[in-house]
């Protein structure tokens, strides 16, 4: 990692090469850099642990829509528009898309400042779910793990931009799929050699029978939190700037298929090995972890989701596989960790700091890499202070960010009608409710992020059929299908001016 970091600096002579790799990237790099974007130590860690217990095997339904809609449904459906409009508009971040789009400069700084706001407790939990693996296995002080981590990922990221992010991104998929493979298969060897079980029939009427007497059917959670789950981790790809931005580098429109495919199979894995693997956890605990926490003022004991699963492996794998998926967690919260920092840097250093041009010549690149370094520090710091269950966390983070996002960034992509007011509503009214949702109603939160998703599908629309809509030529130059020509470029000046 340290080495691509340094040939990646080599290669890396603009803001352009730094946020985009020069925009050729190809389909097997960016699918995987999108697949290890998707997934982190946060699913293996957090999820795994609070929803494999919660929901048994019905949690593999969420790994069904992470790779069919999360993963496939993105890059069929969204990826070539956005790689077109972002050329169409020679944007390189999903801020300057939304500016250049609606012809609104206050538009590019709102989305900005979401971004990296809500970007970082995302971060955080990366670094939350890394940490407790790291310290429970090799016994280090879980600050040391998270600083430890920060320090690697700050070197290679800072130095070698998008293009060392992907490569190393194509590696780490690599070590995901064969780390992951390795782990369940022996699993299930472990439980199917329980006396009684036998064989991977066996093995599936096991877990559920034991799932059930963990959890009697008046305690499991319902179909609405499942859906929301499945909502929330699936369509939130769909909204995510860091998830978006990615297909802005595509080297050309043809590869989406090759890329969604591919996506789509490496999504299926990894999540199809990390909710079983949950769901595995009801064969080796008779219960929950449980730790003393203060609770509204008052000490109580309850579930530590976030150790069960590392408490799992450190007791069941021998020494070598562990070290194996040591480096799969970690090659999937570097990757996941190198996404949001490269997405909130360039939403500051682009988008809030100066306009591109501006940020050329003022050194544009070294600005770059500072706030990319600054964006680990301040994650890192959360990250230190250990403020709540990375599935919380993260939800907030998914609630907020793909709330202010997903429906601006759908109708923007493929309706000439959406107005700068409609999307500005779009991104309040996800904010509003997310805001609104979690502080205020008694909806858990996967369910509360999903309604924060939805509401701007429906605001969007409303508000863009009450007002005025954006130039004729600048949305004509958005929706070109071949190279933008230069008459439609000058009338966009033009009317701009005007």
């Amino acid at each position: 990692m340290f080495g691509i970091g340094l040939w990646g600096m080599k290669k890396t002579r603009s803001v352009d090469d730094y946020v985009l790799g020069g925009r050729g990237i190809g389909p097997w790099m960016s699918a995987l850099s999108f697949g290890t974007a998707y997934f982190s130590a946060v699913l293996f860690i957090g999820f795994a642990g609070k929803i494999g217990w919660g929901f048994g095997l019905s949690g593999l339904w969420i790994a069904v829509g992470n790779a069919v809609i999360g993963s496939l449904g993105a890059w069929l459906v969204l990826g070539a528009r956005a790689r077109r409009m972002s050329h169409n508009l020679n944007v390189m971040t999903v801020p300057s898309f939304l500016a250049e789009r609606f012809g609104s400069q206050g538009l590019r700084i709102l989305a900005a400042c979401v971004v990296f706001i809500f970007l970082i407790p995302y971060s955080a939990s990366v670094y939350k779910g890394l940490g407790e693996m790291f310290s429970l296995v090799f016994g280090l002080d879980y600050q040391y793990a998270v600083i430890g981590m920060a320090v690697v990922t700050a070197f290679y990221l800072v130095m070698g931009g998008y293009f060392a992010v992907s490569l190393i991104d194509f590696i780490l998929g690599i070590v995901m799929l064969v780390g992951s493979t390795l782990m369940i298969g022996l699993l299930v060897m472990k439980v199917g050699g329980m006396e009684g079980v036998g064989g991977l029939g066996g093995v599936l009427n096991a877990v559920q029978g034991a799932y059930e007497s963990h959890v009697p059917a008046g305690k499991q959670p319902g179909w609405l939190l499942l859906g929301g789950l499945v909502f929330m981790t699936s369509f939130g790809t769909w909204g995510l700037p860091q998830m978006s931005q990615k297909f802005f580098a595509v080297k050309d429109e043809g590869m989406f298929v090759k890329g969604g495919i591919a996506t789509c199979l490496f999504a299926g894995v990894i999540g199809g090995v990390a909710y079983f693997m949950g769901s595995l956890l009801h064969m080796f605990f008779a219960k929950p972890i449980m730790v003393m926490k203060v609770v509204e003022g008052v000490e109580k004991m309850v579930p530590k989701w976030d150790a069960m699963v590392p408490q799992l492996l450190h007791n069941e794998l021998p020494e070598w596989l562990l070290a194996v998926i040591l480096l799969l967690m970690f090659s999937a919260s570097m990757s996941t960790l190198a996404a949001l920092v490269m997405t909130s840097a360039s939403a500051v250093s682009v988008d809030v700091i100066g306009a591109m041009k501006k940020c050329e010549k003022k050194g544009g690149l070294g600005l770059m890499r500072i706030m990319s370094a600054v964006f680990v520090a301040v994650s890192c710091v959360i990250a230190l202070s250990e403020f709540t269950y990375i599935v919380n966390l993260i939800s907030y983070s998914w609630g907020a960010t793909a709330g202010a996002f997903m429906g601006v960034m759908i109708y923007a992509f493929f309706w000439k009608g959406t107005t700068k007011l409609g999307a500005y509503a779009g991104m309040l009214s996800g904010l509003l409710v997310a805001g609104y949702v979690f502080k205020f109603t008694s909806l858990r939160l996967p369910v509360g992020a999903s309604v924060a998703m939805i509401v701007p599908l429906l605001v969007v629309p409303v508000v863009s059929l009450m007002t005025p809509g954006v130039e004729k030529a600048r949305v004509m130059r958005a929706f070109a299908s071949g190279k933008v020509s230069e008459e439609v470029k000058d009338e966009v000046v033009e009317e701009a001016a005007v």
